[in-house]
Order: structure tokens, then sequence, then C-alpha cells
């Protein structure tokens, strides 16, 4: 505990809210989900303020792909490597023999309760500073990345350039344990032949099958 206030450049009076921070639902009813909740109103809301700021030219649907690139899963996930809090998070039997230390989205989640943690104990400045140091150069330097739009954004846009329906997606298949399950969705246009795409949830299954039908439709036309 010491190692890590060290590494989040922040000192808590009440220890037992970092203790509490980085245990799971696993573990029992004394866990991180509230605080989670909390850290990622907090998080959302310094990553929009920086946002605000520093891109004053930009829409609201470029400020919105930003902010969400930047407190995406992954990133946070990302974030919680470089802190080392795998051996840090306490988790019940079940989620410990399946791997749920180097989860991303334990991981992540982990990360919010942190910063919902720091407020609580030490205020809102507290907080939103801890946010610029976890995300550091992420904030005042968005990437090329973030500025993008995702797949289906791209891919419906196309259609209606084209004068066509949107797309039409369908979840074809849910494998996997709950804790663990992966979708497989269909994409179709009828433009070109269906697409599929997998991921951890609905929505990452929807942006790789929206992905591979630009890809298809890119080499239809070319």
């Amino acid at each position: 505990m010491k190692r890590l206030q060290e590494r989040i450049a922040y000192r808590f009076n009440d220890i037992g809210l970092l203790e509490r921070a980085l245990t799971h639902r696993s573990l029992g009813a004394k866990n991180n989900e509230r605080l989670e909740f909390l850290g990622d109103a907090i998080l959302g809301f310094e990553v929009a303020d920086n946002l605000y700021a520093q891109m004053p030219d930009a829409s609201e649907g470029q400020l919105s792909r930003m902010r969400a690139h930047m407190v995406k899963r992954e990133t946070l996930a990302h974030i919680a490597r470089e802190l080392q809090l795998s051996s840090l998070l306490k988790l019940g039997p079940g989620e410990l023999r399946s791997g749920g230390q180097t989860r991303d989205s334990i991981l992540a989640d982990a990360v919010e309760a942190i910063i919902a943690a720091v407020y609580l104990d030490g205020g809102m400045e507290e907080a939103r500073a801890l946010v610029r140091r976890l995300l550091g150069d992420r904030l005042t330097d968005p990437t090329p990345e973030a500025r993008k739009k995702d797949p289906k954004t791209r891919l419906q846009e196309l259609l209606q350039a084209l004068g066509k329906p949107l797309p039409r997606y369908d979840v074809i298949d849910i494998s996997g344990d709950q804790h663990d399950q992966i979708f497989r969705v269909v994409c179709r246009t009828g433009l070109t032949d269906d697409t599929e795409g997998e991921g951890a949830s609905r929505r990452r299954a929807e942006q790789a099958a929206a992905r591979a039908m630009l890809h298809q439709l890119e080499d239809a036309t070319s």
C-alpha cells in the first residue's frame, strides 16, 4: 500500500478507502462497486473539462470521441498495469482461479475506484490532480487515434452518403462464462456479403463487424 501511494503521489488519511477501492465484489459486500461508480463520473468530468479548454475549435462529436478514447477500459487497464495493481487486488477464490487480477474490466474498475477514494479522502482538487497524473500525456496531447470516428459511425455515414439504409447488427452467438463472455455479431448492409465480429461486449463485437464491412466495401469499390 505504501508503494502504491508513492506511485499515485497521494498519501491517504484513511487507508481503508484505498483498501476498499482494491476489493472486488467477488470477495463480499464491502467492495469497490460504489467507488467505481463515483470515480467514473469524476474521471469523465476532468477529461471533459480539459478537452473543452484545450480544443476550442473541436465539435461536440470530436470532444466526445476523444473523451471516450481516454476513459475506455483498455486505457484504464493499461494505467492499472503501470501502477502494478494486479498483485494488490483483493478477489474471491473463483476470480483468482480464473485470472481476474489480469482482466481489463477488473483493473479498469479499480482505477476508477481509486480516483473516488482519493476524492472522499482529500476532496475534488486532489482527485482531479490524480486524474491528470494518471492520464499524463494522454490528457495534454490527445492522440490522432482518439480523434477518429469509430467504425460503426464511419459505416453509417458511408451508407447515408450512398443513399442506402443503415446497417443491421444481430447477435448470432454468446459463449463463455457469464463473467467472461464472448459475443459474435453479424453486420448486414445488403450491398456485399455479411461480415462478422467478436468481442467481450456486444458493442465491441458490433464495432469489429462494422470494421470488417468497411474493409469489404472499400475492396469492392477499389
